[in-house]
């Protein structure tokens, strides 16, 4: 999906002052993944491994899943 899909799609738009953040999930940090990402984004990259650290669970750079989770749990 990365290489066939989100590459391509940026490649429509300026992106030149664009940051991409990830999550430290597995999948995400994966080698192969990063380098990618790293080739795209530059330092431009939040990620675990990435050129910019950030901590997983990190309320500050999360808000939606503190926020938000817990929203939609309270309306089910």
């Amino acid at each position: 999906m990365v290489t066939n899909f989100f590459i391509p799609e940026l490649n429509n738009h300026d992106v030149q002052e664009l940051w991409f953040q990830q999550d430290g999930a597995t999948c995400h940090t994966a080698r192969a993944t990063n380098d990618l990402l790293k080739d795209t984004f530059g330092d431009r990259l939040i990620s675990r491994f990435g050129p910019v650290n950030w901590p997983p669970r990190s309320c500050d750079l999360t808000p939606l899943d503190y926020f938000l989770w817990g929203y939609v749990k309270s309306l089910v």
